[in-house]
This record gives C-alpha cells, structure tokens and sequence, in this order.
C-alpha cells in the first residue's frame, strides 16, 4: 500500500497537465490590466483634446 501511495505521490509532482491552463490566465490577467491602463491613458487624453476643442468652437 505504501508502495501505491509513494508511486501515486511521484506522479502527481510530475504531471503538467493544468500548467498551461495557469499560464494562459496570467497572460489573460496581464493583457486585460495593460489594456485597461492604455484606454484609461487615452480617454484622458482624448477628453482634453474635445474640451479644448469645444472651447475653441463659436
């Protein structure tokens, strides 16, 4: 039995299965934060480009 659990216990540290499926939620994590920090970053930006531009307008 103590056979069984040890083989049971190495094999699991070995397998890799859901490693990608971790690795692909980071890269989602990241892509979505970066992401949201650009359009915050624009929206900024474009909303003082159309106030100036709305002061200007007659």
């Amino acid at each position: 039995m103590n056979d069984y659990l040890l083989k049971k216990w190495i094999d699991f540290r070995h397998c890799d299965e859901g490693v990608t499926l971790v690795e692909y939620g980071i890269a989602i994590a990241l892509a979505i934060t970066l992401g949201t920090a650009a359009l915050a970053a624009l929206a900024t930006s474009i909303g003082t480009s159309m106030g100036n531009a709305g002061v200007l307008m007659p």
